[in-house]
């Protein structure tokens, strides 16, 4: 035999003995798993073996907190978000056919949304610029959808402005492509002895000889109150509550009365006469709602003008009839009351901050703070609530005056504002 063989074989046993230990105690880099773990989309080297994964193993997708919030504020009746403020929605305002919504916001900007579908995923709209330092605090349409009056605060006081679309230069060679930004076509400056006008509303007299013409009524945070003429600006009337102050006032939608809450008790009314052309000849202090506890906070006329709704700390709601004949000493009288139905962690009732009735008479939208209630306005039942209807107080709330459309069906709508930057849209809720 030769004596190199024996030595050849006993290496190669040593080796292989070697080659054992080595491997059976080194640890393995990776597990081998029947199925793979999914793989960050972060990683570049490694989005090529995606494929081969099963259909059912997704990438990590956790959902953001916000989205989780999100879900958690969802509401049945939140149909829509119209975005784009970049502060604070001060006043909001539907035009006379509910197709566009005018929106106040702090920015110094006022947009005008085109509402053609409620649940629309986006929405047209087109903005004014208010000259500088001016920043809208209250929006109220005039005679139509392309008149706007808005009301502007700056260091020097507080100014109303009309704005309105200019008529289309039609060119036989040049067609109009586009309309036309709206422009000023009248203002008054320095208003109310320079206080903020904090409400604003507008409506279409029509009761005894009126024309028809849009009466506005402004609300400033002092005493008083002034009416304008829609179309051409001019003051038409001027009221002082001689209360404490004002927090907000309200024009009947026949423009015959106008009621003011003072943080006092007690509602003054007070009518506008009309000329036998039509236009507004005097206002008179005619009656006062009597009955509440503490201040009434808020108040709002009912579609037909003959009944008020108000709001008051005493934690109570009530209704008054108003058609009553004054002239004979006939005071209004209180149709219902109704305890507000909202407490605090200590069982105590708490007030309402807005009040609007839908425009069938049937239901009365409330807020407190961010929660927003609807109410059936013959029985004072809840008939639903949104406890985080916006991320802060809600600051303006206002029905549509007719259903607008949403897909092939027509609903109610609630438009809501707050600090929050956003306006919604909200259904109206079912009748029992």
């Amino acid at each position: 035999m030769d004596p190199v063989l024996p030595i050849v074989a006993l290496s190669l046993l040593l080796g292989a003995i070697i080659a054992f230990l080595f491997f059976n105690n080194r640890q393995p880099e990776t597990r081998p798993v029947s199925i793979p773990d999914p793989i960050p989309f972060s990683d570049p080297n490694k989005k090529k073996n995606l494929s081969s994964y099963p259909l059912s193993k997704k990438p990590y997708s956790k959902p953001h907190s916000s989205d989780k919030d999100q879900n958690k504020r969802h509401h049945p009746l939140d149909l829509n978000t119209l975005k784009g403020h970049s502060d604070a929605v001060t006043g909001i305002c539907f035009s006379p056919d509910g197709r566009n919504l005018a929106t106040a916001c702090a920015d110094g900007i006022v947009r005008v949304f085109k509402l053609e579908d409620a649940s629309s995923k986006s929405f047209k709209f087109f903005r004014i610029n208010l000259p500088a330092g001016g920043h809208p605090t209250a929006v109220a349409f005039s005679d139509d959808a392309s008149s706007i009056v808005v009301a502007s605060h700056t260091l020097s006081g507080s100014s109303l402005y009309m704005y309105g679309e200019e008529k289309p230069k039609s060119s036989e060679n040049k067609p109009q492509t586009k309309l036309p930004l709206p422009e000023i076509k009248w203002e008054n400056h320095k208003v109310h002895d320079r206080k903020t006008i904090i409400t604003m509303f507008g409506a279409k007299a029509s009761y005894g000889s009126a024309d028809g013409s849009t009466i506005i009524a402004s609300s400033s945070e002092g005493t008083d109150i002034i009416l304008w003429h829609g179309k051409t600006g001019k003051s038409v009337g001027h009221v002082d509550t001689n209360q404490l102050k004002n927090n907000m006032a309200a024009i009947s939608p026949n423009g015959r009365f106008i009621a003011a809450a003072a943080f006092t008790a007690d509602v003054k009314i007070w009518e506008i006469v009309y000329a036998k052309d039509g236009s507004a000849k005097e206002v008179s202090n005619v009656m006062q709602l009597k009955g509440h506890k503490s201040a009434v906070t808020w108040l709002c006329f009912t579609p037909n003008s003959e009944q008020i709704i108000t709001a008051s700390k005493d934690g109570s709601l009530r209704i008054w009839n108003i058609n009553v004949r004054y002239h004979l000493d006939e005071d209004p009288k209180t149709l219902k009351v109704f305890p507000i139905p909202l407490h605090d962690s200590a069982g105590t009732a708490l007030h309402y901050d807005r009040l609007s009735v839908s425009p069938d008479g049937k239901i009365l939208a409330a807020t407190h703070g961010s929660t927003l209630q609807w109410l059936c306005v013959e029985t004072g039942k809840v008939l639903d609530t949104a406890e985080k209807a916006h991320d802060d107080d809600i600051a303006c709330i206002s029905w549509a005056p007719k259903a607008i459309p949403m897909g092939n069906d027509q609903v109610l709508v609630l438009a809501t504002a707050s600090a929050d930057k956003k306006v919604k849209l909200w259904a109206s809720p079912s009748l029992p």
